[in-house]
């Protein structure tokens, strides 16, 4: 066992260490940590300790805690991000800019065209649209497979949707972006402010660990407003 360090919260030591053999492969992606007892033992800490440094790992997306099961480990990449969406938003925060999002629709519909080859045989689509200092900037439809029980209340898409499905036992391990330019229908034209001219339309494919299909997006920028940034950390 490392040695804990005499400065700094004894649960942030044992997070970066746990983190480490997730990361170096100690901990495989997939398999189920040692026991909270035997963690407690190792490090010679308090319960108490070891559920804050779990709840770490848990938060930057590392593992997944399920009653009757374990600690499962979900990822092993040094840096963790569920989404560039989500890293787009902080980045147009961080410049000063307001974002914020209003949830039109959340509904079960049929496959669209693009998912008809998969085994799902209805989708919750629901469209959102992101405004940026108050003006209309985004439009989103997200497909979700009805298989996972999404919440009814609609505000509870208003913040990070990464974040609910995690919740309803979704986990990510890729995504695929592809991006192209396309007019959107009049209703998104509509709500974007927009004549019928071309977007920046963005398509994205999550997958999960068994490289299945979690969701499915399409996006619409008005990009006379905002050029859409990747922010990349390295």
């Amino acid at each position: 066992m490392k040695l804990l360090k005499q400065k700094g919260p004894l649960y942030i030591q044992v997070k970066d260490i746990l983190k480490e053999r997730i990361v170096s492969g100690v901990y495989p992606v997939r398999s189920l940590m040692p026991a909270e007892t035997q963690l407690e033992e190792e490090f010679h800490v308090s319960k108490i300790t070891i559920r804050k440094a779990v709840e770490q790992l848990t938060q930057e997306g590392y593992v997944k805690k399920q009653s009757g099961i374990g600690t499962t480990v979900l990822d092993n990449r040094a840096v963790i991000k569920l989404s560039t969406g989500q890293n787009f938003s902080a980045y147009l925060q961080q410049e000063g800019k307001s974002v914020r999002k209003e949830v039109l629709r959340v509904k079960e519909v049929e496959p669209p065209r693009e998912l008809n080859h998969l085994r799902s045989e209805s989708f919750y689509c629901i469209e959102r649209l992101y405004y940026l200092d108050e003006e209309p900037y985004i439009y989103f439809f997200h497909y979700i497979p009805s298989e996972y029980r999404l919440p009814t209340d609609r505000s509870r898409f208003e913040d990070s949707l990464y974040t609910v499905l995690s919740e309803v036992g979704v986990t990510f391990n890729r995504f695929q972006d592809a991006f192209s330019v396309s007019t959107p229908d009049e209703r998104v034209r509509n709500h974007l402010k927009m004549e019928s001219l071309p977007m920046l339309r963005r398509t994205r494919h999550a997958f999960d660990l068994d490289d299945v299909l979690v969701e499915y997006s399409i996006a619409y920028y008005r990009t006379e407003l905002q050029d859409y940034v990747i922010p990349f950390d390295v």
